[in-house]
């Protein structure tokens, strides 16, 4: 496995065997329609993660108080999609085979697949909670089954779309729309509704993946596929308050393509997001 380990994410330095969480990084957007760029996300997460506090008051956990591994980014063929998706969902069975938390950078969205797939095989009853601007749930786009924007209709192909739980969707076609209405429990353009999980799920394991353009553009604007009428970040680290009183056994976050921002601040929103979400899992 070709991997390489670079500059850990902020306090993210213990060794494998004591951690309970791995964080890797998926350089990927080999499928990206519209602005490419996520590729450079992983690396730009760990460059500027000395910009923010290891300590969340939000969650009132530190970091430095836990086993945490970052074991760098994965190397990949170029246009290889089916071999880069096999390869990093060998990896991740690796970790899960480990008894490890995984928790990925990504990376375009497709790349979230072969890490669901890896951590559904030991917890067949888990849920998806999928925070977006977009559905994500065309059957094929132009003609490619595996791409950005089918990527949780492929998870939707062995997680049963009644343990899928979207969020934040604003964009789509007309028939993704029906089809998330009809099939999955579909909660558009806000995360509102998403405390009304707990009593659903109760300690039933879940994974959460978050396609960073869920947030505002004004607020998070180094994205490939920017959509307008998002939520605020206040939104999001609350939702994330609240998902750290779930039973999280993987997680991700998705499409940021920071050199679309200039000034860094996307970068920077990534990054705490990542410590929130490693801290949620953690919790």
């Amino acid at each position: 496995m070709n991997i390489d380990k670079g500059r850990p994410f902020m306090a993210m330095d213990h060794a494998y065997e004591q951690s309970e969480v791995v964080v890797f990084g998926i350089p990927f957007d080999g499928t990206t329609s519209y602005r490419p760029g996520t590729r450079f996300g992983p690396m730009h997460v760990r460059n500027e993660s000395e910009g923010i506090e290891t300590y969340s008051p939000y969650l009132d956990m530190d970091l430095e108080d836990h086993s945490i591994h970052d074991a760098g980014d994965m190397f990949f063929p170029l246009g290889e999609v089916q071999t880069v998706l096999s390869i990093i969902e060998t990896y991740t069975d690796g970790l899960v085979k480990d008894h490890k938390k995984p928790v990925m950078i990504g990376g375009e969205h497709l790349v979230t697949l072969p890490v669901v797939k890896s951590v559904f095989k030991k917890y067949p009853d888990m849920h998806i909670i999928h925070l977006d601007a977009h559905a994500d749930v065309r059957q094929d786009y132009m003609g490619q089954k595996f791409s950005h924007a089918t990527v949780i209709r492929r998870v939707a192909d062995f997680v049963s779309p009644g343990k899928i739980h979207q969020y934040g969707i604003r964009s789509g076609e007309k028939s993704e729309f029906e089809w998330a209405k009809e099939h999955t429990d579909f909660n558009p353009f806000s995360l509102e509704s998403i405390k009304k999980l707990k009593d659903i799920l109760g300690d039933t394991p879940v994974y959460v993946t978050i396609d960073l353009d869920v947030l505002d553009p004004s607020i998070f604007p180094g994205t490939g596929t920017p959509e307008p009428g998002g939520i605020t970040y206040k939104e999001l680290i609350k939702a994330l308050v609240f998902l750290s009183s779930l039973n999280i056994v993987g997680a991700d976050i998705v499409e940021l393509s920071p050199h679309y921002d200039h000034s860094g601040m996307s970068t920077a929103v990534a990054c705490k997001t990542l410590r929130e979400l490693v801290l949620a899992v953690l919790k």
